[in-house]
C-alpha cells in the first residue's frame, strides 16, 4: 500500500468513527529520516558506482531498491560537507570556510537551523551518532543543535596523538609506531613533516551527550559500536517519528575495521572498512524491515567529500573523476548520493539530475511538514525529482563549487555548473574570471578545456556566478565564538 493509500484509509477509518478527517489523517505517522554520512569515500567505492573491488551488496541492494543519483555533490572537506548537510547551506555562508582543529573556540551557530532543529518541534526524536566537526566545546555539540542525544567523536579520528606528524619521542606506544609504518607503506605524502606545536594534537575524547567516557578508542570497535547504538535508537523510537544522522568515521584515515571485516576485503583495510559500513547499512535496513516501518523511513547514504588520495592504498577511488578530497575537481566534491523509500521514492532508477547534500534539509522539511528555516538557504527539495527520477529535474540551475579559506576571509568559489556545462573560475578582489571550462557529460574526467570554442558560455556562466557571489557576500553569517 503506497503512503497516499495509507492517508486516505486513515480518513476513512476516522470518518466511520467519527473523527474529523483532519484528525483521523494526523494520526497517520510522519515519515521516519536517517542520513547515512561515509568520510572519505570516494565516487568509484561502491559496487553500484563501478568498484571492481569493493563488495558493497547491501549498499547495492538499497541502490537497487531506491533511486542513485550520480550527479550529486559534497563540499571538498569535511567540516564544510557537514555545515553543509546540517543547514542547507553552502559552508561559507554558515562562516564554515575550513576545518576546525581540536579546542578552537569556534562552532556552528545556534541561530542556524539544523536537521535536528528543524525537526524536533514536528513532535520527532533526534540522535546524531558519529563525527560532528562543527565544533568540539560543549556548547557546539548536538545536544545544544537540536538533537536528543549524541555518541560519538568530536572530529576526524586522524586529529590524535597518533597522528604520523606528531614529533618523534623516545619510548613511542605501539600505536603510534604502528601509524608512523603505515604512513611510510602507503606513500602518504605529508610523511616526514611534522606538526608545529601549536597545531599538535591531544587525546581523542569518544563522546555521549556532553561528556567524556573513553579518551583514544579502540578505532576497530567504532563502526560496529555506532551502528549498535543506531540499532537500540531505532528500536526504542519505532512507534514515533525519528531522524537518526549516522556520521561514519570510517573510511577517513586512519583506517580501521572490526575483527569479522579485517583482511577480507579485496582492496586491503581500506576496502575492509567500506565493507564494513555496508554490513552496518544492511542491518539498519534489516530492522526496519522487520519492526515494519521500512515505507515510513526515508533513507539516504553519501559520503562528505571525494577520496584522500595522498594517502595512496588508504585513500579511496573517484573512479572516473579527476582528482580528490580538497579539490574542487569533480573528484573531490562529486560523491554518491542514494535515496531510499519504499513506496514513495521508485525503486531501480538512476537520476542524472543535479543534487546535493545542501538539498538535503528543504527535502526533510517538506517530508516532515516541518517549518523551512527563517533564514537564507542555498539548497532546494529534493522530493518532486526523487517522486519523479525519470522525468524530474534539479531544483536548482546552478551548482557551485568552493574550496577553502581561512576563518573570517572571503569564500574561495572556484567553479560553477549548469546542466552539462562547468565553469572553473579565479577570484581576485572580489571579481571572479574563468579558468577552465567543462562539458561534463561528455568529459567527466575534466580533460578538455572548451573555454576558447564556448566564449558566451563562458562569460553567461562567469556572470551568474559573479551575481551569486556578490549576494552571498551579503549574507555571509559568522561563526559562534
Amino acid at each position: 500500500m503506497t503512503r497516499r493509500s495509507l492517508l486516505s484509509s486513515a480518513a476513512a477509518a476516522g470518518a466511520l468513527a467519527g473523527i474529523p478527517e483532519a484528525r483521523a489523517a494526523a494520526t497517520v505517522q510522519k515519515p521516519n529520516v536517517i542520513v547515512i554520512f561515509a568520510d572519505d569515500q570516494g565516487y568509484g567505492d561502491l559496487g553500484c558506482y563501478g568498484s571492481p573491488e569493493i563488495r558493497t551488496p547491501n549498499i547495492d541492494q538499497m541502490a537497487r531498491d531506491g533511486t542513485r543519483m550520480t550527479n550529486f555533490y559534497a563540499a571538498p572537506i569535511c567540516g564544510p560537507s557537514r555545515a553543509a548537510i546540517m543547514t542547507g547551506c553552502y559552508g561559507p555562508r554558515v562562516g564554515m570556510n575550513t576545518n576546525l582543529s581540536p579546542k578552537s573556540h569556534l562552532g556552528l551557530d545556534g541561530r542556524e537551523t539544523t536537521l535536528g532543529s528543524l525537526v524536533k518541534p514536528s513532535g520527532y526524536a533526534t540522535m546524531a551518532i558519529g563525527k560532528w566537526h562543527l565544533g568540539d566545546r560543549p556548547q557546539y555539540l548536538p545536544p545544544h543543535r537540536g538533537f536528543d542525544s549524541y555518541y560519538g567523536l568530536p572530529y576526524s579520528a586522524d586529529m590524535w596523538p597518533f597522528h604520523p606528524m606528531m614529533p618523534k619521542l623516545p619510548n613511542e606506544s605501539p600505536r603510534m609506531t604502528a601509524a608512523r609504518k603505515r604512513a611510510e607503506y602507503t606513500g602518504y605524502a605529508g610523511e616526514g613533516r611534522v606538526l608545529p606545536p601549536d597545531r599538535q594534537y591531544p587525546d581523542l575524547p569518544l563522546i555521549e551527550n556532553l561528556e567524556t567516557i573513553e579518551l583514544n578508542p579502540d578505532l576497530t570497535k567504532l563502526t560496529g559500536n555506532y551502528t549498535e547504538r543506531a540499532l537500540g535508537f531505532i528500536r526504542r523510537n519505532h512507534s514515533n517519528p525519528f531522524l537518526l544522522y549516522l556520521a561514519h568515521n570510517m573510511p577517513h584515515v586512519p583506517v580501521f575495521s572490526g575483527s569479522r571485516f579485517t583482511g577480507k576485503s579485496r582492496r586491503g583495510i581500506y576496502g575492509d572498512a567500506v565493507e564494513e559500513i555496508d554490513w552496518s547499512t544492511g542491518e539498519i535496513l534489516k530492522l526496519l524491515r522487520e519492526l515494519k516501518i521500512d515505507r515510513r523511513t526515508m533513507v539516504v547514504y553519501t559520503s562528505d567529500n571525494g577520496p584522500w588520495l595522498a594517502y595512496g592504498v588508504d585513500g579511496g577511488s573517484a573512479g572516473p573523476l579527476r582528482d580528490g578530497k580538497g579539490t574542487t575537481w569533480e573528484g573531490g566534491c562529486r560523491v554518491p548520493g542514494i535515496f531510499w523509500w519504499p513506496d514513495t521514492i521508485p525503486a531501480g532508477h538512476v537520476c542524472s539530475e543535479v543534487g546535493a547534500t545542501i538539498d538535503l534539509l528543504p527535502t526533510v522539511a517538506e517530508i516532515s511538514g516541518a517549518k523551512p528555516p527563517e533564514r537564507i538557504i542555498d539548497g532546494r527539495s529534493l522530493l518532486p525529482l526523487l517522486k519523479d527520477p525519470e522525468r524530474g529535474k534539479s531544483p536548482r540551475s546552478e551548482h557551485y563549487y568552493f574550496n577553502v579559506s581561512p576563518f573570517g576571509e572571503p569564500p574561495t568559489l572556484q567553479a560553477v555548473r549548469r546542466g552539462e556545462w562547468k565553469l572553473r573560475l579565479t577570484v581576485g578582489d572580489g571579481t571572479l574570471g574563468p579558468a577552465g571550462l567543462y562539458r561534463l557529460e561528455e568529459d567527466v574526467a575534466e580533460r578538455f578545456d572548451r573555454t576558447k570554442l564556448e566564449p558566451q558560455i563562458v562569460e553567461d556562466l562567469r556572470n551568474t556566478a559573479q551575481s551569486f557571489y556578490d549576494r552571498l557576500l551579503k549574507d555571509v553569517r559568522p561563526l559562534a565564538g
